[in-house]
């Protein structure tokens, strides 16, 4: 947003406060309105002087120059040599004497001599002087301003050249903030001063009963209106409207597209303007409201804009139509053939409030963005909508000569404005006592009488209560003063956050990591160590059945959240093994989405390759990972969060290996998988076969690790009794999984039991068919004595018994 300074000091009566333009940028700034540039338009044209020529004649050595005898207010006339074809005795010009700057042509001018002849000083153009030039040649000041200044007075001011524009940064919860009215009631509460708003000719409304099909565009609060005009006038704006045009960097046209322009910058409410006798050649007749209507544009529709593009319109798109013809994008730019033009004599002044949504879609569909879209996507109350509207028509009155004959409005019901109660002693324990910036107050809480006056600064009302205010703040701040806190914190910016002091919460509490956090971090740290690297990939991916869509993406592309990690890492295992890489070791923690819009948190691991960090344990050869070695290392880490997930055989997994893949199982519940990647899966994602993925659900995981007795560490004395040691071959189903027998050993052989693990697995002759020998290794030992023989073999029969009777298990000799 371009703010003018001159124009701000119209709409602020700031008293004895000083609007210096560095000055007032530094409190914007600290309010919360970061001045990006402040851009001084005086030091254009400084130097620069009114000036006449008096005598005109041609050079003697070069047919396009000329050597002017120029009077700028001196003793003697200058002679200036001037290479403009328009330049003549008796006009006024812009002359930039000796030792002046030129910014905008880059130019210091000196005395100096050309073909001969001396100079002392240019005759400039508008360009040279930083504005858009409208003709060829030297500015001649008879054809550009009502009134010739006198001789030798600065030039500046005759442009606007005394001017300082402020550039802001307007944040988006601060749509109040595109508008000249919004920044005067800012720094009118800032410098304690008031505003004037300009006033406008009100115009009585009739109802318009407008053909929506697409009333989300006008529910909640929207508006749509129409004030016809007549008799008017097209033509230039007058030199003040365009030099605050171009100030705010917009291009002057005509005096109403012009109007309509300054009434946005003015209000924040845009208005477009359609030339009332285009609309009737519609409907081969008298334009009527009645044709007027509102919907969504259909798909091989099109609309020719102002910008002059034959725009392609889809189901996206939200147009206003007469007689079922598009004759705008709503909210974001007219057409081109309704448009107003030099024999343009009436009018229809269209000024809405559409959903903030339905313009953002339109704008965003036709790849067009406007000053009007970029506040209506903002949000506009509609409380303001009319007042604009009566403010163009006064200068639509005052300019272009034209009457107003009729206005239609259709609007939907507001919903009630409620009060917003601030209490005063959550406003002090939030905001603190005064600082030493607040002088004598220092110490002390901000008193009432400034809270009130702070507030009704901004065009809040506020009724007393026992306990502090009922607040019911100005239209235009409704979208985001919404909350106590918000009131607060406007307390804050306006006052000043320098002036109150800095304190810490009493009492001050140590603070600390979750279990969940500890364990998340030491399950990092463990991937980390035993060679993975950590990724962080996108959230927002392509199109699928399965994904969950977002209802406003920014790119098509990416316009669906993930509903599973293992399909970015794999994709990133393949850039990097195709760039040369030998391995590629990563994992993930992050969110996923269902396809009704649930997230649960997931890891997700993908190794493939060799480990890049080390070879010696290979003698220098590349070696691939097994399934097992794979594993083991994630079991690895796991260990570091003191949990061992049980592996259950797998085989239905369409991304996995049907014979190498495991459900993992803690706590009797499957919490995920890990699995050689299928061969038909590497091949065609062009990676190697030994590429291993794991998929873990954080929740039950973490659930697990950070139950209470998994972090009190208990000290058990080492034995001193000596160990006896029996192996179990027994036969079993292939399909049975070694982790439920090792469960059954360790149940039955307690308590001398003390370790269990399986030390072979073999199939094939004499094993018979479908059975499958699994031998195991049984640790025995009692604390408190010896154990003899007997004693074992009572126990190892126990556990031979358990499994046979489970299982249905052959013991193997």
């Amino acid at each position: 947003m371009r703010v003018s300074l001159q124009w701000l000091k119209e709409l602020v009566n700031a008293g004895e406060a000083d609007l210096a333009p560095d000055d007032l940028a530094e409190r914007l700034s600290m309010a919360g309105f970061e001045v990006e540039q402040v851009e001084d338009l005086s030091r254009l044209a400084a130097g620069v002087v009114v000036g006449k020529v008096l005598k005109r004649d041609p050079h003697p050595d070069a047919s396009k120059l000329s050597v002017c005898q120029v009077d700028a207010g001196h003793a003697t006339p200058l002679q200036i040599v001037c290479g403009a074809a328009n330049v003549r005795s008796g006009i006024h010009v812009a002359v930039a004497l000796i030792g002046t700057t030129l910014p905008a042509a880059g130019l210091t001018i000196k005395e100096a001599e050309l073909r001969g002849v001396p100079s002392q000083g240019m005759i400039c153009s508008l360009s040279e002087l930083g504005l858009a030039a409208t003709s060829e040649g030297i500015a001649v000041l008879e054809d550009l301003l009502p009134q010739v200044p006198t001789v030798g007075s600065p030039i500046g001011p005759c442009f606007g050249l005394d001017d300082a524009v402020l550039e802001l940064a307007i944040t988006a919860n601060r749509p109040d903030g595109l508008s000249m009215q919004g920044i005067a009631r800012e720094v009118a509460a800032l410098v304690g001063g008031s505003t004037n708003v300009p006033s406008g000719v009100p115009v009585k409304a009739e109802p318009l009963n407008v053909a929506a099909s697409q009333h989300e565009a006008l529910d909640a609060g929207g508006l749509f209106s129409l004030t016809e005009l007549e008799g008017l006038t097209v033509g230039p704006s007058p030199i003040w409207m365009q030099q605050r045009l171009e100030r705010a960097g917009v291009r002057a046209i005509n005096n109403v597209v012009d109007i309509t322009n300054l009434v946005m910058l003015e209000t924040g409410q845009p208005l477009h303007a359609f030339d009332r006798d285009a609309l009737a050649d519609h409907s081969q007749g008298k334009a009527r409201p009645d044709n007027i209507g509102l919907r969504q544009a259909r798909d091989g529709e099109t609309l020719l804009t102002l910008d002059g593009e034959q725009r392609q319109l889809d189901a996206e798109a939200l147009v206003v139509t007469y007689s079922d013809q598009p004759i705008a994008l709503a909210g974001v730019m007219g057409g081109s053939n309704e448009a107003v033009h030099e024999g343009t004599t009436s009018i229809w002044l269209e000024a809405a409030v559409f959903s903030p949504q339905s313009v953002r879609r339109s704008a965003r569909r036709v790849g067009l963005r406007t000053e009007a879209s970029s506040r209506f996507e903002k949000g506009l109350p509609p409380q303001a909508t009319l007042a604009a509207a009566d403010r163009a028509v006064a200068l639509l009155q005052q300019i272009c000569g034209a009457t107003p004959t009729h206005r239609w409005l259709h609007q939907a019901a507001l919903e009630p404005q409620t009060a917003i109660q601030l209490r005063r002693d959550a406003l002090h324990n939030l905001l603190g006592p005064l600082g030493e910036a607040a002088g004598e107050q220092a110490g002390e809480d901000l008193d009432d009488a400034s809270i009130v006056s702070t507030l009704s600064a901004i065009g809040c009302q506020l009724e007393a209560t026992d306990h502090g205010w009922a607040v019911t703040v100005p239209v235009q701040r409704a979208i985001d003063l919404q909350r106590e806190v918000d009131l607060i914190e406007e307390v804050a910016r306006l006052v000043g956050y320098d002036r109150f002091s800095a304190h810490l919460p009493d009492p001050l509490v140590p603070g600390g990591l979750e279990p969940r956090q500890i364990v998340e971090r030491r399950l990092r740290r463990a991937l980390c160590t035993a060679g993975l690297q950590e990724l962080s990939s996108l959230s927002l991916v392509a199109a699928a059945s399965e994904r969950m869509p977002l209802a406003n993406p920014l790119l098509s592309d990416y316009g669906h959240l993930r509903h599973e990690l293992h399909s970015d890492i794999l994709a990133a295992a393949r850039r990097n093994l195709q760039s040369g890489q030998e391995g590629f070791w990563g994992f993930e923690m992050g969110a996923v989405f269902a396809a009704d819009g649930s997230a649960r948190a997931e890891l997700t691991a993908v190794l493939s390759g060799i480990r890049c960090s080390e070879r010696w344990s290979s003698n220098g050869k590349p070696q691939p990972l097994t399934y097992h070695q794979a594993r083991g290392l994630l079991q690895q880490a796991f260990a570091a969060i003191g949990l061992q997930p049980e592996d259950r055989r797998l085989v239905d997994h369409p991304l996995l290996h049907p014979g190498r893949a495991a459900k993992l199982v803690v706590e009797g519940r499957a919490i995920g998988w890990f699995g050689q990647l299928h061969p038909a899966q590497a091949e065609q994602a062009d990676l190697p076969q030994a590429t291993y993925v794991l998929t873990v659900e954080l929740d039950p995981l973490f659930t697990a690790a950070t139950r209470n007795n998994r972090w009190h560490v208990a000290f058990r004395a080492f034995s001193t009794q000596p160990a006896s040691e029996r192996d179990l071959a027994v036969l079993v189903p292939r399909e049975l999984d070694s982790a439920e027998l090792l469960q059954t050993i360790n149940k039955a052989g307690r308590p001398l039991l003390e370790h269990a693990e399986l030390i072979d697995r073999y199939e094939g002759d004499p094993v018979p068919e479908g059975l499958c020998s699994q031998a195991f290794r049984l640790r025995y030992r009692d604390p408190a004595r010896t154990l003899v023989d007997e004693q074992v073999e009572q126990v190892h029969d126990v556990v031979i018994a358990s499994v046979q009777k489970r299982f249905s298990a052959l013991l193997r000799e």
